[in-house]
């Protein structure tokens, strides 16, 4: 079983497109956050915002997304 699950992200995002960007988009950031530590310029990627046990990035994305802690509007 998947976790979180899908029909819990897709009350989060308007479409499943939304909830991929969004959370590949936030799967990078975190992956730079970790990759910037040791050289100590973390300023400008957030930590993850949820406590998981999980070192995949992407999971750690669709659980934050899930724990509502994302948000996301489209361009005008």
């Amino acid at each position: 079983m998947i976790k979180p699950r899908l029909d819990t992200l897709l009350e989060r995002a308007d479409s499943h497109y939304a909830t991929v960007i969004m959370s590949a988009k936030r799967a990078r950031q975190i992956n730079s956050y970790y990759h910037n530590l040791g050289e100590g310029t973390f300023d400008e990627y957030p930590p993850p915002m949820v406590e998981t046990e999980s070192k995949n990035y992407l999971k750690i994305a669709l659980e934050e997304i899930a724990a509502d802690k994302i948000k996301y509007r489209y361009r005008q």
